[in-house]
């Protein structure tokens, strides 16, 4: 089991809860801008945020922020260490450091220093893309073995210092070097693996991509915190998160739809009935399993399964409750409208 590390009030590793994170795409010196972003992820799920620290300006303006928010800010530093010590005097809750472009050991176990004078944690954080080419292949390729070594080397320097609140992430786009490369560092200590599959795509593909490789890391037993990383709103890789973990039976948030595939015996709208209930319960938090099946092949039994669910016949809905019919024989034009009903009814508006 790994070791347990405290971020602000969210606890990672030691058997918790897999922790969901994000990161903000605003300008961090925008504090405005960048405190909306963080309250409409953490109202979607988002445990832990990281901010961007190119300057200055940014790193101090997290004391700022965090005036306006609850959950724990990360300082996401590359390049420049006195950014990180900046961010730790503005109150970041963690810091993000890359031992691709910060070398200086010296430089290194100054930060590790600062952070354990403050009690914030350190997440050793290596990338495909940027790894130091001392930890290259003879050929210049990324390797599994040079991805750790890369991460060991940092963490080695922060541990010199008595620092042990220490976070591990190793990431690639290549989902398999991304697998093998954590499979081989959970052999190496207990420090809590942070998952994800970097640069991974847009919403579709990025989805897909993040799922597969964080979901076999997590079936193997591997991680306590991720985040799915997707081009375009953060908040979708918070909702991809907690898919994963859903779909793993790890976590659960919010309901879990079975949704009918549909074939010829369909006689209703399955896709867009599913898409606008989604829509209208998109603030239920409460963890609900709800079917919106189209024949009874594998209807009937989904229907009686689940918290909620419509069965479909032609032209119409049955609405069933904890696996009791409610409404029999719903027109399709009102499905949505009495099925959404239903549900709020008994979890409430704000559930």
């Amino acid at each position: 089991m790994t070791r347990v590390v405290r971020v602000g009030d969210v606890l990672i590793g030691g058997g918790n809860p897999v922790v969901v994170q994000s990161m903000t795409n605003t300008a961090t010196a925008d504090v405005p801008a960048t405190v909306d972003q963080i309250r409409r992820l953490q109202a979607a799920g988002c445990e832990i945020v990281r901010v961007a620290v190119p300057d200055r300006a940014a790193a101090e303006a997290i004391r700022e922020t965090k005036r306006e928010v609850t959950v724990p800010i990360v300082a996401d530093i590359h390049y420049d260490h006195r950014l990180a010590l900046t961010a730790l005097d503005a109150g970041a809750d963690k810091l993000r450091l890359n031992p691709g472009n910060i070398r200086d050991p010296e430089r290194i176990m100054a930060i590790a220093r600062a952070a354990g004078e403050r009690g914030v944690p350190i997440r050793v954080g290596v990338n495909a893309g940027s790894v130091d080419r001392r930890f290259l292949g003879p050929g210049g390729e990324v390797t599994p073995e040079g991805l750790v070594d890369a991460a060991l080397w940092e963490v080695e320097l922060l541990e010199r210092t008595g620092f042990r609140e220490i976070v591990v992430a190793i990431k690639a786009h290549d989902v398999p070097l991304t697998v093998e490369a954590n499979r081989l560092l959970r052999q190496k200590g207990d420090w809590p693996v942070h998952l994800g599959i970097t640069e991974a795509g847009t919403e579709w593909e990025g989805a897909i991509r993040s799922a597969a490789g964080i979901g076999i890391l997590l079936s193997e037993g591997i991680g306590d915190t991720l985040r799915v990383s997707l081009a375009g709103d953060p908040v979708r890789e918070v909702e991809a998160g907690w898919e994963i973990l859903a779909a793993l039976g790890l976590r659960k948030r919010g309901p879990s739809y079975v949704v009918c595939p549909t074939c010829g015996r369909t006689g209703i709208d399955v896709p867009g009935i599913a898409r606008a209930v989604r829509a209208e319960l998109a603030h239920v938090t409460a963890p609900l399993s709800i079917a919106i099946m189209g024949c009874p092949v594998n209807g009937l039994g989904e229907a009686e399964r689940a918290d909620f669910a419509i069965l479909g016949g032609k032209g119409f809905g049955t609405l069933y409750a904890h696996g009791v019919v409610v409404r029999p024989k719903v027109a399709e034009g009102r499905v949505v409208a009495e099925f959404v009903a239903l549900v709020r009814q008994e979890v409430g508006e704000d559930a």
